[in-house]
């Protein structure tokens, strides 16, 4: 395909974005309040985060929270087969990627993406808190912009959550150094994100933030943070 043959596509690509978004917004604003999880797909049954990602899914059902993971296997198999074991609405937002991404069977309610950013804006607009288990390239993205949107107000705060201090050890020690030090971000910014070792820590993490807020994790303006004008571009 020539370069202006592909230019000529642009126009009929908003249409399939907008049905993305317009497909998520509709079923996702029914859901309530969610935990949005991330971490590796390359995990197996066995591993420890495998078996806790599972565990703290259940728990947090039983608080009320929906689950929403990036519908694949490994963390997000386990996320949501914690939710479906316990009767908990179980939420997976598949991506289309050259290597087949096939949905995990533990799936309530599935949703497909062609587009990384039509995705990435279903998990932070229904989500009252993202839990980080280990893992690679796409879930430190997951991270990282979750503390950009926070630190410069484009959203409103609400629970971010690295579990695993062994695992994240050296990442948190260069963001409370290098970062800080170098003033590229500020003492206040190391305040944005938690480190949690067991399933229990990370429940008290949320349940603590939303007492010492005395926001309601389902409540307008966590649900509807990209709404407000203060925030539009």
């Amino acid at each position: 395909m020539h370069v202006e043959d592909f230019k000529s596509a642009d126009t009929w690509r908003v249409f399939r974005i907008m049905a993305e978004f317009i497909e998520g917004f509709e079923i996702l604003s029914k859901v309530g309040k969610a935990v949005s999880i991330f971490g590796s797909s390359r995990v197996k049954p066995n591993d420890k985060y495998y078996k806790m990602a599972e565990e703290l899914a259940g728990m947090l059902v039983k608080e009320g929270y929906a689950i929403i993971s990036g519908g694949g296997p490994g963390i997000m198999e386990a996320s949501n087969k914690g939710a479906f074991k316990v009767g908990g609405e179980s939420i997976g937002l598949n991506i289309e990627i050259p290597r087949e991404q096939k949905p995990n069977k533990f799936i309530k309610t599935l949703l497909n993406f062609r587009y990384f950013f039509c995705r990435k804006v279903m998990f932070v607009k229904y989500a009252s808190a993202y839990v980080v288990f280990p893992g690679g390239y796409g879930t430190m993205d997951e991270f990282f912009e979750a503390l950009t949107l926070i630190q410069t107000k484009r959203i409103n705060s609400f629970p971010v959550i690295l579990v695993g201090e062994k695992y994240w050890k050296e990442l948190v020690e260069w963001i409370n150094g290098e970062l800080v030090s170098r003033n590229y971000i500020s003492k206040k910014d190391t305040n944005i994100f938690h480190v949690a070792d067991t399933s229990q820590e990370v429940v008290e993490v949320i349940k603590k933030f939303y007492k010492k807020t005395l926001l309601l994790p389902a409540i307008p303006q966590l649900k509807n943070r990209f709404d407000s004008s203060a925030h539009s571009s």
